[in-house]
């Protein structure tokens, strides 16, 4: 759900032509969306098409595509929902964890994270015994 909004850019899948705007902080979403003709302009094109089921209950197949998103000076690529004109751009939780930031709800902002929720291991630690 929703909680505050936040600048973001959306860059062209080079990286080289940007757009800013609001969006809403919604760690319930999955993925990012924006209004389509944003992506559409910066010559973003769909690489598949997923069904999504909102809050309301409605089931929708949607268009994504992968490209840039800045968020608080960090860059990466992650996939985008191309979402309906008049609609908020939302900024999900996929996005989030690529760019290593969490939400502080309470102070209504995006702070650093070290990490994900889960992080990877070496195969030698499956093999290594805690001998305490």
């Amino acid at each position: 759900m929703g909680t505050f909004s936040v600048p973001i850019s959306i860059g062209d899948p080079q990286g080289e032509n940007w757009i800013e705007f609001d969006a809403l902080v919604d760690t319930g979403a999955s993925v990012t969306s924006v209004p389509g003709s944003i992506l559409r302009e910066l010559g973003v094109t769909p690489v598949s098409s997923r069904g999504f089921r909102f809050a309301q209950g409605e089931r929708r197949r949607m268009d994504m595509g992968r490209t840039w998103i800045s968020v608080e000076g960090r860059e990466e690529v992650t996939l985008v929902v191309f979402n309906d004109e008049g609609t908020l751009p939302l900024l999900g939780a996929l996005a989030l964890e690529a760019l290593f930031l969490g939400v502080d709800p309470v102070r209504q902002q995006l702070v650093p994270v070290d990490g994900l929720l889960m992080s990877p291991i070496w195969e030698d630690d499956l093999d290594s015994k805690d001998e305490t």
